[in-house]
């Protein structure tokens, strides 16, 4: 049996946390052995991003999940400062904190796509493995093929499971609140009554 001795660090801006973030994450849990924990790291409120959440809600929202399971913890890593973190600025503090531990980094091939225009982006990929889900039509080799940055350092590049994919859908949640819709279904339970007894996403 593999030593489990990696750490995977899952960003996102979780507005809200969703079934569909924490079944990718089981799923990478049980595909990689060597995986321990994914860590949920939600960005900052400073983002720029429209219609964001405050940290504190989404913060609490993933912490309510993560703690009925052992695999995941959430990290506020992002929260705490005056500005969002670069990925890299973020895969160096947890680095810090699991000295003895890999550190791979979980992202879509959308993301992929751009890794190169990324703040360090060559030290990004050469330090760090990179997990990568397809989403949409995308086929990961073809993506790196045609970079040259990606071309350079594809053996830390992981496409996972071809069933594994990644289509989140947390802007038809939200947009679903506002009709007042019923969206029990669409994610965790703790999550849902979270949302109801907050009133968050009808504005």
């Amino acid at each position: 049996m593999n030593k489990k001795d990696t750490i995977v660090v899952f960003g996102g801006s979780f507005n809200p946390p969703i079934n569909s973030h924490f079944s990718i994450a089981q799923q990478v849990v049980n595909e990689c052995e060597q995986v321990e924990k994914i860590i949920f790291i939600p960005v900052n409120k400073k983002y720029e991003k429209d219609g964001l959440l405050e940290n504190e809600h989404r913060y609490n929202m993933l912490k309510l999940v993560t703690d009925k399971n052992e695999n995941f913890i959430v990290s506020n890593i992002d929260m705490n400062g005056n500005r969002s973190l670069y990925t890299i600025e973020t895969l160096e503090e947890i680095q810090k904190q699991y000295q003895d531990k890999n550190v791979w980094f979980l992202i879509g091939s959308d993301n992929l796509k751009e890794l190169h225009t990324w703040k360090r982006s060559e030290e990004l990929v050469s330090k760090y493995r990179i997990l990568v889900m397809e989403r949409n039509e995308d086929k990961i080799l073809d993506i790196i093929e045609k970079n040259e940055l990606l071309s350079c350092y594809k053996e830390n590049i992981i496409k996972l499971n071809e069933e594994i994919r990644s289509n989140f859908s947390s802007t038809y949640i939200r947009s679903q609140i506002k009709k007042q819709k019923n969206v029990r279904y669409l994610m965790p339970d703790e999550v849902y009554e979270y949302i109801k007894r907050n009133n968050l996403y009808m504005e």
